[in-house]
C-alpha cells in the first residue's frame, strides 16, 4: 500500500512538472515577437537592464523567495524518500512476486487451458490431491492395466520438501509413476524460470501453519508452525475410523496407509507396491522407497528416537542418517503434518514390520 502511494505521488510530480513544462513554452512563444530586422533592438543583450534598486528589491527578494521554496522541498523531499524508498522497494519485490506467481499459475493450468495440466491431476488450482490416468506394466508378465494414479495434495508440499528438494522432483520427475519430468534437464519442455515460476505458484497455494515463531512472519513457510488444527483433526478421525471399521488393525497402520490429501500424509505411497493405484502388494515391501519388512528399520535405526528424528525431519542430500545412511533428499518429513503422538505410532508400526 506504501509503494503504491508513492508511486501515485511520483506520476503526479511528473505530471506537474510535464504540465509546467508546457506552459511555460506556450507563453514564451506567445511573449516572443516577429524579426524587425533590428538587433539593437531585438538582441535581449542589448537592450536596458534592470537598474539597481529593481534588481536588489523586488526581483532579489524572489530569487531568494524561490530559493527558500526548492530548500523546503529538499529539506522534506529527501527525507521522505528515505522513509518511503523500503516500502516502495518491497512494493517492487511483492509485485515481482505476483507476476512469477501469476505465471506459474498459467503453466499449472489444465490442458484446456494453454497450461501443463498440474491441476488437472492434482485436484485443480487448489492442488488439494487428485487422480492420474496411468499404465502399469507387470514386470513378470508384461500385462499393461490403465490404472487411476494417486496424485497427491501439493497445497502441503513445503511441508514435507524444502524448495530445493521440490525443484528436483519438477525437473526429474517421479521414475515409473504419472510424474513426468518437466524441467529441460530432466527432458521436460520447461526451462529453469518456468520451474521457478511454477514453484512461486506453488508457494501461493500452501496451507497455512499455525503457531509461528516469533519473526516467522510468513504461515507459509515458518519453519515451527505445523498443520491447522481442523486439519490434524481430520487426520484423527480418519485413522480412527479406519481402525474402528476393520480396515486397519492399529492407529499405526490406518496412519502408515492415510488416504487423506491422495496420500500426501502416507507412507504406504512409497513403500507399498501398488497402493497409489489401489492395489497394495505386501504392505512396507518397498516402492519408489525402501523396502521397510524383514526388519530393516531396526536394523538402520536402533534407537527408536533417532528414527522418530528421521521420519519427522526428512532425509537431507548428502547427509547421513541411522546406521550406513546417506540421505537422498527423497524422504519427506512428516514432523510438521503429524504430531508427536501420530509419528510414534507409525515408528512402532513400522519397527514391528
Amino acid at each position: 500500500m506504501l509503494a503504491l502511494t508513492t508511486t501515485n505521488i511520483a506520476w503526479l510530480l511528473l505530471l506537474v512538472i510535464t504540465a509546467g513544462f508546457i506552459v511555460y513554452a506556450v507563453l514564451n512563444i506567445r511573449q516572443s515577437r516577429a524579426e524587425l530586422g533590428s538587433e539593437i533592438e531585438l538582441a535581449p543583450n542589448r537592450k536596458e537592464y534592470y537598474d539597481d534598486e529593481t534588481l536588489e528589491g523586488s526581483r532579489l527578494e524572489r530569487v531568494q523567495l524561490l530559493g527558500v521554496l526548492l530548500l523546503v522541498v529538499v529539506v522534506i523531499g529527501l527525507p521522505v524518500y528515505w522513509v518511503l524508498e523500503p516500502g516502495r522497494q518491497a512494493g517492487a519485490v511483492e509485485a515481482q512476486e505476483e507476476i512469477f506467481t501469476e505465471w506459474g499459475r498459467r503453466l499449472f493450468a489444465p490442458t484446456a487451458e494453454g497450461g501443463f495440466n498440474c491441476a488437472g491431476c492434482h485436484g485443480g488450482y487448489a492442488g488439494g490431491g487428485g487422480e492420474a490416468a496411468w499404465n502399469v506394466t507387470d514386470a513378470k508378465t508384461g500385462e499393461v492395466e490403465a490404472v487411476n494414479w494417486k496424485a497427491p495434495a501439493l497445497d502441503t508440499i513445503f511441508y514435507r520438501f524444502d524448495e530445493d528438494e521440490v525443484r528436483f522432483i519438477l525437473v526429474y520427475g517421479r521414475p515409473f509413476s504419472p510424474m513426468s519430468p518437466w524441467g529441460v534437464e530432466g527432458g521436460g519442455p520447461m526451462n529453469d524460470q518456468q520451474i521457478d515460476t511454477l514453484i512461486s505458484y506453488l508457494w501461493s497455494i500452501q496451507v497455512e501453519r499455525e503457531d509461528c515463531g516469533v519473526g516467522e512472519d510468513d504461515p507459509r513457510s515458518c519453519p515451527s508452525g505445523h498443520l491447522p488444527t481442523d486439519m490434524q483433526d481430520d487426520i484423527e478421525t480418519r485413522a480412527r475410523q479406519l481402525v474402528a471399521d476393520g480396515t486397519y488393525a492399529s492407529y499405526g497402520e490406518a496412519l502408515f496407509n492415510l488416504d487423506l490429501g491422495s496420500g500426501a500424509y502416507s507412507c504406504a505411497r512409497c513403500h507399498t507396491p501398488g497402493w497409489s493405484w489401489g492395489d497394495p502388494g505386501v504392505t512396507g515391501q518397498g516402492g519408489f522407497g525402501w523396502n521397510l519388512t524383514g526388519g530393516k528399520a531396526n536394523t538402520v535405526f536402533p534407537n527408536e528416537d533417532d528414527m522418530i528424528d528421521f521420519i519427522s525431519n526428512g532425509s537431507v542430500y548428502g547427509a547421513k542418517y541411522g546406521v550406513q545412511g546417506q540421505g537422498s533428499g527423497r524422504m519427506p518429513g512428516f514432523g510438521a503434518l503429524l504430531t508427536d503422538e501420530q509419528l510414534t505410532a507409525v515408528v512402532e508400526y513400522v519397527r514391528g514390520l
